[in-house]
């Protein structure tokens, strides 16, 4: 295997400039086990981030493993023009473990591609191309998720095939009702809606898509309750709600298994990707059979919901419920944000820690200010892994820490973690 500045060199070479990697000096995983990983030198890291989110239970788990081996020793792809036996069995497990009545379920290869479905299905079921979205969101890379992506940072177009108006409310450090408390602001924030489809909507809307936890916009949480008032207004005008599980969906904010029902709802369409099979590439949709039945047009899924993904999915789900791996993310989120908030209270750094269960953001500032400080989250990025954790970074302005472990972690491990994260910041104090 080449070295790590060798196949940094390789890579520049044929990969496009603008594919991101962390780090000053890049680092390749080869390998991994728990919440473990090691690079291409030999470097053992304990993963605080588990690829965006993504291993959720764990590297090397051995049942999805296992699971992943004995179904690629028989057929690896089929295409949906055929029966699926794993993805008919997938497709029964999630929907009983949604609220949504008769519910159906759509596969797709992540969560971009689950959004696109989800915004189609959404205008087509309308007849309306006038959608809602989050400031500071993000859905995906495609045009059409990018498009109802509320934040420039990941915005490569500004062209769009919907006409898209941006709401406020999912980031509160940084609203203008930033000064009221819960209850105020949610009512601020849903009379701000009620005057959004009154003045800048011609016509009916969608729907709104939106994140319970906005994870790429730095694992921002609203007040409880917030979606909750703005369905109430949607439901009045015939919108549709889409609630973007791609991240908290499968248990990762501890309280509940999806991220929705901290707000009261019952969302019209959910979008799940990322941890559902471990890694290996699965998405999908879930909506009412009479939004998901609106498609006039054929289609299929070449590689959604094949064999191998759903055969993963299957295994990695039955080791989520069998291992309470949701409660665990309570307790272990628990406690890893009482270390934090102790930290914060003696930190000019940090501006706010913030998110549930193992989806924390901790948003760093200049000194004294509320000026964003995306300097310092590099720097401390950068000395979290020196010192063995791999963590994410995120947010608008690039200055929050995003902090995401697999939901199997242990209490050793989040005090291990929580160390380097001290250091770290306290590390980027001292020079700055």
């Amino acid at each position: 295997m080449a070295d790590e500045p060798t196949l940094l060199a390789r890579h520049r070479r044929v990969l496009p400039n603008w594919l991101a990697l962390y780090y000053d000096h890049p680092i390749a995983l080869v390998d991994g086990e728990g919440r473990r990983v090691r690079d291409a030198a030999g470097k053992e890291y304990l993963d605080f981030f588990g690829g965006i989110l993504t291993t959720m239970t764990g590297h090397r788990v051995p049942a999805v493993v296992e699971a992943v081996r004995r179904q690629a020793e028989r057929i690896v792809h089929s295409s949906t023009l055929y029966l699926v036996p794993q993805q008919v069995e997938l497709a029964e497990r999630i929907a009983a473990l949604v609220p949504i009545p008769d519910a159906r379920v759509f596969f797709t290869t992540s969560g971009t591609e689950a959004n696109d479905t989800a915004l189609l299905l959404a205008t087509a079921f309308r007849g309306s191309n006038q959608v809602l979205a989050m400031r500071n969101s993000y859905h995906g890379r495609s045009f059409a998720a990018m498009s109802v992506t509320g934040n420039r940072a990941w915005s490569a177009s500004t062209l769009a095939p919907f006409q898209v108006t941006y709401i406020n409310g999912a980031y509160k450090l940084r609203s203008p009702f930033s000064h009221l408390d819960d209850a105020g602001y949610i009512a601020a924030c849903a009379a701000d809606l009620e005057m959004v489809l009154d003045t800048d909507v011609s016509g009916d809307p969608a729907c709104l898509i939106a994140e319970p936890i906005q994870g790429v916009g730095g694992n921002t949480a609203p007040p409880d309750g917030l979606y909750g008032a703005f369905k109430e207004i949607l439901d009045r005008r015939g919108a549709l709600y889409i609630s973007d599980e791609v991240q908290t969906g499968w248990g990762r904010t501890g309280e509940n298994f999806w991220g929705f029902q901290a707000h009261g709802i019952v969302p019209d369409m959910i979008t799940f990707a990322k941890g559902i099979a471990n890694g290996v590439p699965l998405g999908g949709v879930v909506a009412r059979a009479e939004i998901m039945n609106s498609i006039r047009a054929n289609s299929i899924s070449t590689f959604g919901g094949n064999p191998l993904s759903t055969a993963a999915a299957l295994a990695n789900l039955d080791y989520l419920i069998s291992a309470d791996l949701p409660g665990n993310a309570l307790r272990m989120g628990r406690r890893l944000r009482a270390h934090l908030d102790e930290l914060a209270k003696g930190s000019p750094l940090i501006a706010e820690v913030r998110g549930k269960g193992l989806m924390i953001g901790v948003e760093l500032v200049q000194p004294g200010t509320l000026t964003p400080n995306p300097a310092a989250a590099a720097a401390a990025l950068e000395h979290a892994r020196e010192h063995g954790l791999l963590l994410g970074k995120g947010g608008l302005y690039g200055s929050v820490l995003r902090i995401a472990p697999p939901l199997s972690v242990t209490e050793a491990e989040i005090d291990e973690g929580f160390a380097a994260i001290a250091g770290a910041v306290r590390a980027v104090e001292a020079v700055r």
